[in-house]
Formats: structure tokens, sequence, C-alpha cells
């Protein structure tokens, strides 16, 4: 039997109990759903609408229920359709009359639009605590190899040298801006819907606004209506990890360049590889390809519940049931492939001479004599021209572009520019790639992700 037998005369069919029932995936949120109801009992309490004895029996007995939950022992029954009811129905068995007394002043839509927004407010915070463990592996990385340097890439073709500090500081920017943007949701998530009932209030003397701050939440919803049809939280929450999910798949999809043999910058340790059920030689940057392939999952993830809420129409509607497992797997993934990708990062050797060698390229200097010719007063386009017209002959007579200017008498003096290292050195502007300018950078970063661990706390 349900909890909302009463008004009909025939059990639900077999086919809409499987279509509608939710607790084979909502069962996950148990803690926030019982840390919920506490609160609201509480609530009961304090407007006189349950006494103290029942008050204290049935946060005993809520308590009791989520031990039983963590230790594997609760049964669900053929009536439970959703952890809510599941969590009710097990507190009325155990607290009798008094757990009948539950729902008093509550409807599933505010009970569940809290308990959602309690689980989604602990989920990103989490996942914000995992991208900052991501960004101080890649820290790590590039404390180990501080002077090592390697091409940086435009249309994956080489265009001048970068210090690894300063490129792995580039990902970790894009993950503190991922960071901001969580803390964000969590701020925007942080009010209670919980007293806005099924659509419409109640007219019994419950006080949202006291189990709003028994719950931590900021503040307690203006508009019952939109406090149980709101689900910007879960869409928005669902886009920051798609944006996470994204920045993801690059590092990835550089991991994978540069421990491919063309490029072998790096290998990854043993433990994040894998190998090949055929070919013995292989070692395989699978955690890198993952951390790609499952960016397109989590932008899936996104896109369902969009469409989902796209035309539905005050207040609430069922079809926000579908707001679950989207979040749920999005926030499942994204922490296990932030996890991984730590993990390759502190497992990673680099090649610093490699890598060196590729970013000393000759070719790799042409901006910097551009540049040696505007400070000697050429407008830039004039030598732009005059030293594309060098890489361009030094390619058709198949010589290094160095032997040419070399020979030219208006560049000759510029030759220690090919010197290894100089081209790099010489990149000293502000947020530059330059070890001169990474030390400015440097601070700034540690003084930013030092921000955002305050802020999270």
């Amino acid at each position: 039997m349900t909890l909302w037998s009463g008004r009909f005369s025939s059990p639900m069919a077999e086919s809409l109990w499987d279509l509608s029932e939710s607790y084979s995936f909502d069962h996950v949120l148990y803690a926030h759903d019982i840390r919920g109801t506490k609160a609201h009992v509480q609530g009961l309490n304090q407007a006189g609408l349950v006494s103290d004895e029942e008050c204290e029996l049935l946060l005993t007995t809520l308590e009791a229920i989520a031990q039983e939950f963590r230790d594997g022992t609760f049964v669900r029954h053929d009536g439970d359709e959703d952890v809510h009811m599941a969590i009710e129905r097990r507190a009325t068995e155990l607290a009798g009359p008094a757990g009948a007394k539950i729902h008093t002043a509550r409807s599933r839509n505010d009970q569940v639009a809290t308990t959602l927004r309690l689980f989604t407010r602990d989920a990103v915070t989490s996942i914000a605590s995992e991208i900052l463990e991501l960004v101080d592996a890649l820290g790590e990385v590039g404390a180990r190899y501080p002077s090592a340097y390697l091409p940086g890439y435009t249309h994956l073709q080489r265009a001048q040298p970068v210090l690894l500090t300063h490129h792995l500081a580039a990902h970790a920017w894009s993950l503190l801006r991922d960071v901001d943007r969580l803390i964000d949701a969590r701020e925007r998530m942080n009010v209670s819907p919980l007293g806005a009932g099924a659509l419409a209030g109640t007219s019994l003397a419950i006080v949202p606004a006291f189990t709003a701050q028994a719950l931590g939440f900021r503040e307690t919803f203006a508009n019952s209506m939109d406090a149980v049809s709101d689900r910007d939280f879960v869409a928005e929450t669902l886009f920051d990890i798609a944006m996470v999910g994204i920045h993801l798949s690059r590092m990835g999809e550089e991991l994978v360049l540069w421990t491919s043999s063309e490029f072998h910058f790096a290998t990854l340790g043993d433990d994040f590889t894998t190998g090949s059920s055929m070919l013995p030689q292989k070692k395989n940057s699978d955690v890198a390809e993952l951390a790609r392939g499952k960016s397109g999952r989590l932008v899936g993830n996104l896109t369902s519940l969009l469409v989902t809420l796209k035309g539905l129409p005050l207040s609430y509607n069922r079809d926000l049931q579908e707001d679950k497992e989207p979040l749920f797997d999005s926030v499942s993934q994204v922490m296990l492939i932030t996890r991984a990708m730590s993990g390759a990062y502190r497992s990673l050797s680099f090649d610093s001479q490699r890598a060196q060698e590729a970013a000393d390229d000759v070719n790799l200097v042409a901006i910097d004599l551009t540049e040696r010719l505007v400070e000697q007063g050429i407008a830039f386009r004039q030598a732009h021209e005059q030293v594309g017209h060098l890489v361009g002959e030094a390619d058709r007579r198949g010589v290094p572009f160095s032997d040419l200017v070399a020979e030219s008498t208006e560049l000759s003096h510029l030759v220690d520019l090919f010197e290894p290292g100089a081209s790099l050195r010489s990149r000293r502007s502000p947020g530059a790639s330059g070890p001169d300018a990474w030390v400015e950078q440097s601070k700034r970063l540690a003084l930013a992700i030092a921000t955002a661990r305050q802020r999270l706390s």
C-alpha cells in the first residue's frame, strides 16, 4: 500500500509502478532526506504540532533508520515507491502513531526539493575539493621540473616555447574557474524550499525560517510555487560539471599526445596505464582517454535535463523526477575522472630533454626576430613580411632557418636568439611564458588557490 492510497479503489498497475518507482536510484538520498526530515520534525515541535516527547521519539527513530541504511540492513517494502516514502513508512513502523505525524505540513514536493538541494550542495563542495586536489597535482608536476620547457601549440603546430609550469598553470586557471562557478552555484542554491508544501504552502502555523536555519540554508523561499518547481540549481550544477568535463577532456587529449611515441614528452606510471590484450609492447594512457570520452556523457546529462525542463507548466510535475539520474551520474563520474587524473599527473614523468629539443626548433625564433626588428623602428607588418620571407626560403631550399639569418646583413647580429632557451627567456611580459614572468604568475596562482580553498570552506 502506498502512502497516498486512500483516494484510490485499486492498486497501481505493475507497468505504471515500474515506470514510476524511483527508489532504485534515489535511495542514495537517504542521509539528506533524513536530515531534512529531522529538521521538519523539530519545526513541527516548535510550531506545537508534535509534542516534546513525540519529537524526541521521532528524532531517535530517524537516526535508527539512518543507521539501518549505513549498515545495509534497511529493507525496502513493496509499497516503497521512493526513498522518501520508505523512510516515512519505516518511521511509522518504529514510532507508531507519532510516525504518522511526520508528514504534517509537508508534501513530497517540498520534501524532495529540499532533499535534492541538500544533496547537491554537498556534492558541489566535494567536486570543488577534488578539483583543487587536481590543481595541487599539476603544481607538484611543475615543482619537479621547474626549468623544463616545451613547445606551445596553436592549430597543433609548434608556435612558441613555454615553461612546463606555465603550461600546467593554464589548466590550473581553468580549473579554478570551475571551482569558482561551483561555489557560486552553491550559494544560489542555498535557499530552503521546506514549508512550500505541494505548491501553495499550508494553513498550519509552521515557520519555514526555523527549518531553513536548522539545515544551514542562507534563507527560505519567497514563493511556494517557485520553490517546488525550481530545478535551476540542478541545471546549473550539471552545466558546471559539464564544463569541468570539457576541461578534463582537453587535459586528457594533451596527455594522450604527450605520451604518444610521436611526441614522447611524458610517460604515465604503470599504475595509471593499461596494456593490450594482443600487443605485448603497448602501454596505453587509458585514464586520459576515459577523461576525454566521459565529457560527452556529462554534456548529455545537462542536455537531457534542459529538454525535460523546457516545457513544464507551474508548479510541480512528475517530469521533475528525471532530474536525479543525470545529476547522480554526473556527480559520480566527474568525481571518478578528477581523482584519476590527479593520480595520473602525480605519476607523470616528463622528458625535459625531448621537450626542450622540440621547443628549440629554429623556426620558433621567427617572432623573436620580428620583435627585435620592431625595437629597431621597423613597422611590425614590414618586419613580419621580412622574417616570413626568410622562413619560406629556408623551407624551399631545405636549409635551417638559422643559417639564412646568419647570412643576412640585417639580421645576423640577432643569431644569439637561436641559443637554447633564448626565445623562452625573452617572453617576459606580464602573464607570459618565460621564467621572469612566471615568478609573478606563480604568486597570483598561489593566492587564487588559497582564496578558492577559503571560499569553499
